[in-house]
C-alpha cells in the first residue's frame, strides 16, 4: 500500500510546517499558555485563513470538504508545535458531528462561521461517572412545551472556556447506561443557568466543569432526533480520537528528534553520550515504538468513518492502545535520556511529555481500550 502524500497534500503540510515555525514557535506558546484566555484569537485566525479550520467542513458550507487524512497531517504538524487552541475539539469533533446530525438551516448558520474561525463549538458529553463510558449520560432534558430544561454536570470539557457554544448531551428518556435515548442540544455560552469552572490542564491548555442548572432552551436547540444522538456522538468521537492518535504521533516525532539531537551533542567522558552502548539501546526502541504508533495512526485515519461500527471501534480501540504505550514509554524515555533538564519548564521536552501524558489518558487509557477491544474482538 502507498502511503505517500500527494502534490497537494505535500504542499499543505510544507505550508503549515512553515506557519508553526514562524509564528507558532516555543517561546510564542509560552506567552500564550500564560494569557488569561490561554490561547490566540489571533492564531486561530490566521489557521482559518489557511483554510485549515475549514478542513472537515464540507464544500457547499464554504468548507474545503476534506476528511481524515488531511486532519491527520495537520495533527502531526500540531502535534508537534504543542498547539493549544482549540483545534481537536471545535474543527474536529464539533465540526464532524454537526455535519452528521445537525438539520440544514443549523449548518448553514454555523458550519461557515466555524470554519471561518468566527465562531467555537465544543462537545459537552463525559460526565464525573461515565469513566470512558460513551454511553453512560444522567444529564436530562425534560420536554417542558415549547422547550427543553436542561439539568446536570459534564466533567473536564476541553477547551470550553474558549467556546462560543456547546455541543450538551442529554438523556431525554431510559437509564443512565442505556444506548439510547440521549439527544444533543446546542447551547449558547451565555445561557442562564449554565456556568462554567475553568481550570488549566496538565499540558496548558484549558477545560472546565459544566453545570447546568435548569437551562432552558427552544425545542430548535434539539439537534436530529430526540433520543437519537448516540451514535453520531460516537462517530464524532472516534474520528477525534483517531485526530488524536495523529498529534500523538506528531509530538513523538518531535520529541525523538530533540532525544536523538541530545545524544549527539552531550559529552560526557570526551565523548558524545550517543555512543554509548546502552543509550542507543533506548533510542532504536524509542524508534520501534514510533514506527508501531505511526502505522497505527495511518490505519485509524482510514478506519475512522467506516459505516461498520464494531469494526470501526475495534480498530480504533487498537491503535489508542498501541499509540498510548507509545506516548508513556517514548515521553519517559526522552526525559531519561536527557537526565534533569528534561523536566525543566524552560525545556520543550517537558512540555511534550505533559502532552503526550494527558494524549494516553484522554478519550479512554490503555487500559480501557484494551478492555474494550477484548469484548469487541469476543
Amino acid at each position: 500500500m502507498d502511503f505517500g502524500l500527494s502534490e497537494e497534500q505535500q504542499q499543505f503540510v510544507d505550508t503549515l510546517g512553515r506557519f508553526v515555525a514562524r509564528d507558532y514557535g516555543f517561546a510564542r506558546r509560552r506567552t500564550i499558555v500564560d494569557s488569561q484566555e490561554g490561547w490566540s484569537k489571533e492564531v486561530w485566525q490566521s489557521l482559518a485563513d489557511l483554510g485549515v479550520l475549514a478542513i472537515n467542513v464540507p464544500e457547499k458550507y464554504g468548507g474545503l470538504g476534506f476528511g481524515p487524512v488531511e486532519t491527520m497531517l495537520a495533527m502531526n504538524v500540531f502535534g508537534a508545535a504543542l498547539l493549544v487552541e482549540p483545534y481537536l475539539s471545535s474543527a474536529v469533533i464539533a465540526t464532524s458531528l454537526l455535519c452528521d446530525i445537525a438539520g440544514e438551516s443549523v449548518k448553514a448558520e454555523l458550519l461557515p462561521r466555524l470554519a471561518g474561525g468566527e465562531r467555537i463549538a465544543v462537545l459537552a458529553h463525559f460526565e464525573p461517572a461515565s469513566r470512558f463510558v460513551i454511553a453512560h449520560v444522567e444529564c436530562s432534558a425534560r420536554k417542558d412545551g415549547e422547550r427543553y430544561v436542561l439539568e446536570g454536570q459534564k466533567a473536564a470539557v476541553l477547551d470550553a472556556p474558549a467556546a462560543g457554544h456547546l455541543l450538551v448531551s442529554a438523556r431525554t428518556s431510559g437509564l443512565p447506561d442505556d444506548d439510547t435515548g440521549v439527544s444533543l442540544f446546542l447551547v449558547s455560552r451565555d445561557s442562564p443557568g449554565l456556568v462554567l469552572r475553568e481550570f488549566p490542564t496538565l499540558d496548558g491548555g484549558r477545560a472546565a466543569e459544566v453545570l447546568l442548572n435548569k437551562v432552558s432552551v427552544p425545542a430548535s436547540a434539539r439537534l436530529g432526533g430526540e433520543g437519537e444522538a448516540m451514535p453520531a456522538i460516537e462517530r464524532a468521537l472516534d474520528i477525534g480520537l483517531s485526530a488524536l492518535c495523529a498529534e500523538a504521533v506528531g509530538a513523538m516525532k518531535a520529541l525523538q528528534n530533540a532525544t536523538i539531537e541530545y545524544l549527539k551533542t552531550r559529552s560526557q567522558f570526551d565523548q558524545p553520550i550517543g555512543r554509548f552502548q546502552v543509550l542507543q539501546h533506548r533510542a532504536a526502541d524509542m524508534l520501534i515504538h514510533f514506527e508501531q504508533a505511526q502505522s497505527m495512526s495511518y490505519l485509524a485515519a482510514m478506519r475512522c468513518t467506516a459505516e461498520n461500527t464494531l469494526e470501526r471501534r475495534r480498530m480504533l480501540s487498537a491503535a489508542k492502545v498501541v499509540v498510548g504505550q507509545a506516548c508513556r514509554f517514548i515521553a519517559q524515555s526522552a526525559v531519561q535520556l536527557h537526565g534533569g533538564m528534561g523536566m525543566t519548564d524552560e525545556l520543550m521536552v517537558s512540555h511534550w511529555f505533559k502532552r503526550l501524558t494527558m494524549i494516553e489518558s484522554t478519550f479512554g487509557d490503555s487500559d480501557s481500550h484494551l478492555q474494550r477491544f477484548a469484548e469487541l474482538a469476543s
